[in-house]
């Protein structure tokens, strides 16, 4: 499953402005509630609070993947986001976030839901890659870098 099939130009922030993990949250669900206006805001922020209670979605590297399943959601939807500065996020290695990558699936979407957090997830150990990220100059070149390293995976 390419990236693409759920991240779309406007989904990528490549500069947002969060002091703390709270905040970084709040944020991606406000951005997420642009594109998908049929969700609740609070809703997708309280998804997100909840899954991080079970263990934080900071995988290490300085790379988070916070994500939820959604009553009213029919399709899975991703964002991309780069920090101005790194944020305390309880990650697996101790190591303040810096890039979130949002994934908000269908209530029912099981085994979707995973393949595409099981890709996000190799996307993102792909060597070089988050150094890349961090340099890429705006949002297009963000959007141009994850779609490519995307479309070169499935191939």
């Amino acid at each position: 499953m390419p990236v693409l099939e759920f991240l779309s130009p406007d989904s990528v922030v490549p500069s947002l402005r969060v002091r703390a993990k709270k905040s970084m949250l709040q944020e991606l669900s406000a951005h997420a509630v642009r594109q998908l206006p049929a969700l609740d805001e609070r809703e997708v922020f309280e998804t997100l609070l909840q899954r991080e209670r079970l263990g934080s979605t900071g995988i290490g590297d300085g790379v988070a993947i916070p994500h939820g399943k959604l009553p009213g959601l029919d399709r899975l939807f991703g964002l991309v986001a780069r920090l101005e500065k790194p944020v305390d996020f309880d990650a697996l290695d101790g190591q303040p976030v810096d890039i979130a990558f949002l994934l908000l699936a269908p209530e029912g979407a099981g085994a979707d839901h995973l393949k595409a957090l099981a890709q996000v997830a190799r996307l993102l150990r792909e060597p070089g890659i988050l150094e890349r990220i961090r340099a890429a100059r705006d949002a297009s070149a963000l959007y141009a870098l994850l779609t490519h390293t995307s479309a070169s995976q499935a191939a």
